[in-house]
């Protein structure tokens, strides 16, 4: 390894303790999207205190942060993105702790020796990724102008990287009908109910028809009150999913059709709405997630070749923006599923540590390399402009 990358992995393992502190009090302390008020204000003090210039409470998002290393010069702009809020009920199921302390590891590791280096580096820290749309907020705001190269790293049952993402949408259908005793009066009554169930049942019809690697699924949101009552009002909640975001969006016409002919068969009053997140699908770069695969064999990490199975991040937005990538380091055993009890107990265990520590290096020397190889983000570009994973 270079001079540079021995020291920022150097610099890793003399702030470790300060890391995994950081991991621990997130893993201890779960806070959902947006109330990420403890998890970003621990980060924020650790970034200003090694002589970042913070920005706590940007993009007008209160836990959101920008942190920009104030040795700046002419050459490419690298942000390192953490994520910081945990799932309901099960806490950080997601290992988002490992991802901030990792994505803090290496900004601080590059920021030891930024003086020595060209161009700028920048943390951003990214609430809300679990269905809140963080990043969708801050590219919004002009988060990522100039930047040419964002990288962050997630936990998983698998070390993979150059995996994609499913675009997403959220959806919420609502039928009214109108009320009646279900024994004595039921042709008085509209079903809602009976609405919702034969959208599934559409749904479940059109599932054939759908491409490999998209998702529909969803939830009976409210199924009525009572059993001798017809229901009035009955709701589902869905989430669409694809590998391009095209494509996604025919599947939630598709959807739509068939809340629709539901509405038809039964006469209750159907609104059709997209609420909540809608995440573009990610658009790995190669040349960077080759450099990220070179730095990770050089800490003797080695990759699986597990089965595809893909889920959905405002990381996938970024991508579509800028150069990024979203490498996946394994935490756990491959029968471990993320978003399970048995997945938060990795995300604070040794070995998520372990990972966590590992992320922090290989990103920290990735940067290195975009900051300091010649031609490589030109090539990036290249890729990132030919629309396609290079």
């Amino acid at each position: 390894m270079s001079d540079w990358k021995g020291r920022v992995c150097a610099e890793v393992d003399r702030i470790e303790g300060e890391l995994r502190a950081v991991s621990k009090d997130l893993f201890e302390h779960p806070e959902l999207k947006f109330e990420e008020v403890r998890a970003s204000a621990l980060l924020a003090e650790a970034l200003r205190g090694a002589g970042f210039d913070v920005e706590h409470g940007f993009a007008g998002l209160d836990t959101a942060i920008r942190a920009v290393h104030p040795a700046t010069s002419d050459g490419p702009t690298v942000a390192i993105l953490g994520e910081y809020d945990a799932l309901p009920e099960l806490g950080h199921a997601c290992g988002h702790n490992l991802i901030a302390a990792g994505a803090l590891g290496a900004a601080l590791a590059v920021g030891s020796i930024k003086s020595e280096l060209p161009g700028r580096l920048i943390f951003f820290g990214t609430p809300a990724e679990e269905g809140g749309g963080g990043k969708v907020k801050m590219i919004a705001a002009g988060a990522f102008e100039g930047v040419d190269a964002a990288m962050m790293f997630h936990p998983a049952p698998h070390t993979v990287v150059g995996r994609g993402s499913l675009a997403i949408t959220e959806v919420k259908i609502e039928f009214e009908g109108r009320p009646a005793h279900a024994s004595a009066w039921p042709e008085k009554g509209i079903n809602a109910l009976d609405a919702v169930i034969q959208t599934f049942n559409g749904l479940n019809a059109l599932r054939q028809h759908i491409k490999d690697g998209a998702r529909i699924h969803g939830i009976i949101a409210d199924g009525g009150a009572k059993p001798n009552i017809v229901p009035e009002h009955a709701a589902a909640e869905f989430y669409v999913r694809a590998p391009e975001t095209d494509y996604r969006d025919e599947l939630l016409m598709k959807l739509r059709r068939c809340a629709e002919g539901a509405a038809l068969a039964t006469g209750a009053k159907l609104t059709f709405r997209e609420v909540g997140h809608a995440y573009k699908a990610m658009k790995p770069n190669r040349p960077l997630i080759d450099a990220f695969v070179a730095n990770l064999e050089a800490l003797d990490w080695s990759l699986d070749n597990p089965p595809e199975a893909l889920g959905s991040t405002d990381m996938g937005d970024v991508t579509q923006v800028v150069p990024g990538m979203h490498p996946y380091l394994a935490i756990c055993d491959p029968d471990v599923v993320g978003h399970s009890r048995e997945f938060a107990e990795a995300s604070g265990s040794e070995r998520g540590a372990v990972a966590m520590l590992a992320g922090a290096k290989t990103m920290a020397m990735t940067t290195v390399d975009v900051l300091t190889t010649p031609g490589l983000v030109d090539r990036m570009w290249e890729v990132f402009r030919g629309g396609s994973a290079g």
